[in-house]
């Protein structure tokens, strides 16, 4: 078993390199991740009749049901959903576009969290003194999970594009594999 505060540094450098790469991927490779999310038709137009509405940041769902399952078979609501449209909307706030400075420290610690959870079930499973392989496989494994295996939710649930879920996925594989590099190179003997 390998504890770890042992495994201090390969955490650290395992965040900084996914931070890195992620960075590589939407600040260089624009074009990956260009396509997922489409336009409005009249973009004014919607801007408009959405900001009209005054929402504050969050997570809406129309039509609504309250809450309650019993609400999707009144009349009404099954109107509703016929007329539609029906839809899934974010609000973000401008700060939170014009300045990702929180985003990026979010994502770091979720980095950061990702390395530890490696660690610790590396830790667990393997000696000081691990071939690399076996040190990759393990790290890369939970890494895999834990960057890409809750995201095809996003394309069953929300109906969000499968090609923009592969996409994002192939972006934690890769996120996994430096991850695993990193352990892999710096475990203890």
């Amino acid at each position: 078993m390998v504890s770890i505060p042992t495994l201090w540094l390969p955490i650290l450098l395992a965040a900084v390199f996914v931070f890195i790469t992620s960075s590589v991927i939407h600040m260089a490779l624009t074009a990956w991740h260009k396509n997922d999310f489409r336009a409005l038709p009249d973009e004014a137009a919607g801007m408009l009749a959405i900001g009209s509405l005054g929402l504050e940041p969050g997570d809406y769902l129309f039509p609504h049901t309250g809450g309650g399952s019993e609400a999707t078979r009144t009349e009404e609501f099954r109107n509703k959903v016929e007329s539609g449209p029906i839809g899934m909307l974010t609000i973000m706030s401008p700060s939170a576009w014009l300045n990702m400075g929180p985003q990026l420290a979010q994502w770091f610690v979720y980095t950061l969290v990702v390395s530890v959870i490696a660690a610790y079930v590396a830790g667990v499973s393997l000696a000081a003194g691990a071939d690399y392989l076996a040190v990759f496989q393990i790290t890369g494994t939970v890494s895999f999970a834990c960057y890409a295996m809750g995201l095809p939710q996003r394309s069953i649930w929300w109906h969000q594009s499968w090609s923009a879920t592969a996409r994002t996925m192939i972006d934690g594989l890769l996120y996994a594999s430096v991850t695993a590099g990193a352990f892999g190179w710096l475990w203890p003997v």
